[in-house]
Formats: structure tokens, C-alpha cells, sequence
């Protein structure tokens, strides 16, 4: 396969391991793009060992919106077409200071929602001059109902889980292809602390069921796939049962 890996949010754990997994199917190069991006010695080895021919590390900040059109632009000019891009960046916050803090609540979303937004409006319109592609949107379902436990990360999700929709509508006919991933909790780095909520799922869970939706060509895919019916289950609940719900 000629198409790069685009990763951008290159230390994630499900990013990585999507990564990986691609690398086994076929593909050679593979872009880590974060912040530090000198740090990510484990990353690339990890993608070295399972075969990758070229892993290149790029500085990227999801926060500085203003800079995303010339970097995505750049990996394409230096490293030529983006088949697969996984957008794996972002964070929880503390919703109890988020809460009180609205620059915090402010930054969550910046990064979950706002950043998604520029980065896959500059990655959809590359995609559609090369005329071929996959994007891979993380969405949650934190994001299907928000719950008072974690409104103002559920409020993000919610709100890209959207964009992501309709962008997936806009790319119809276009030979770009966006595919949706909604996990429950993920046990991991990024909730390491945490009590694991029904139904969680690992990164190598999520990567497995992520590529095998690249694969297949669906658009959306759940994590375990029994959360489907839960929250559409879950979606019935009376409000004032709803709000007593954990994250």
C-alpha cells in the first residue's frame, strides 16, 4: 500500500495500536504527529517491530488551530498521500473544576471539539484533491447522551460526533471515506485511576474494531457492539433517573 499512516495524536494508545495494525496489512510509512514529538522513542519502535518501513515523527499542536493547514500539508508534500488519518488526540479534563473553571471547560472543548473540527476540514479537503483516502473520527458514547457526571467532555463528543456525521454525509461520491468509532470506557492511560465502567474495552479492542471497520467500509462502528442497544436502551431513561447516571 503507497499511502501514508497519519497519526495525529502519536502517543496514543489507540492510535498506536490502529497504527500497528495497519503496518501488518500492508503499510510501510507511518506519521506520528504530537507534541514532543522527539519523545516518541517508544511509539516508533513499537512500529518498527511489527514491520514499518518508515516512521516519521512531526511537531503537532491540536490547540493551535492556526497551524494545522500548513502541517497536514506539509506530511503530504514530504511524505506524499495520506491513505488512513486517525484523529487521536484529545482529553477528559477534570469535570468538577471544569465546573467552576471555565477556562478549563474551555480548553476541553477546544481540543475534543473545536480542534476536530479544523483538523478534519483540513484533512477532508487534501483527501478530496488526492480523490481517495480513510479518516478515522474517535468519537465516544459519552457523546450519544451527556450525562451530568462528565457534561462538559460528553458536551464535545456530542458535538463531533456530529461533525463527523454530517462530514461523512459530504464526502459521499468523493472517493474519501470517514469512519466514526464510538468506545465506552477505555481502560488505559488516559483513565489509568478510574473504576472501569460495564462493558469497557482496551486499546487493542478499539484498534481491532476500528480496522476491521476500515476494512469493511462501515461508517460506524461501537465498542463493545452491545452499547449499541444499551444506549439506545439508555436514550429512554427518564431525565431525573439520567442525571443520577456515573460517567
Amino acid at each position: 500500500m503507497s499511502g501514508a499512516v497519519l497519526v495525529l495524536g502519536g502517543r496514543s494508545e489507540i492510535g498506536i495500536a490502529v497504527a500497528e495494525r495497519l503496518v501488518k496489512r500492508g503499510h510501510g510509512t507511518v506519521v506520528l504527529a504530537a507534541r514532543r514529538s522527539a519523545e516518541l522513542d517508544a511509539e516508533e519502535a513499537a512500529l518498527r517491530a511489527v514491520g514499518a518501513s518508515d516512521v516519521v515523527r512531526v511537531e503537532f499542536d491540536a490547540a493551535d488551530v492556526a497551524s494545522h493547514a500548513e502541517l497536514l500539508r506539509s506530511v503530504v508534500d514530504r511524505h506524499g498521500p495520506i491513505e488512513v488519518a486517525v484523529t487521536a488526540f484529545g482529553v477528559l479534563g477534570d469535570q468538577q473544576r471544569a465546573e467552576q473553571d471555565a477556562a478549563h471547560a474551555v480548553d476541553i472543548v477546544h481540543t475534543d471539539y473545536v480542534a476536530h473540527i479544523s483538523v478534519l476540514t483540513h484533512l477532508a479537503n487534501l483527501l478530496r484533491e488526492q480523490g481517495s483516502g480513510k479518516i478515522v473520527v474517535f468519537s465516544s458514547v459519552a457523546g450519544v447522551r451527556v450525562r451530568r457526571a462528565n457534561y462538559v467532555y460528553g458536551s464535545a463528543k456530542a458535538g463531533l460526533d456530529g461533525f463527523a456525521s454530517g462530514l461523512a454525509d459530504a464526502l459521499v461520491g468523493s472517493g474519501v471515506r470517514l469512519s466514526i468509532v464510538r468506545p465506552g470506557f477505555v481502560i488505559g492511560r488516559m483513565t489509568q485511576g478510574m473504576s472501569p465502567a460495564p462493558w469497557s474495552s482496551t486499546p487493542d479492542q478499539v484498534a481491532d474494531a476500528t480496522v476491521k471497520a476500515l476494512v469493511r467500509g462501515r461508517r460506524v462502528v461501537w465498542v463493545p457492539p452491545i452499547l449499541r442497544w444499551v444506549f439506545a436502551a439508555m436514550r429512554l431513561l427518564p431525565q431525573p433517573i439520567w442525571r443520577r447516571m456515573p460517567r
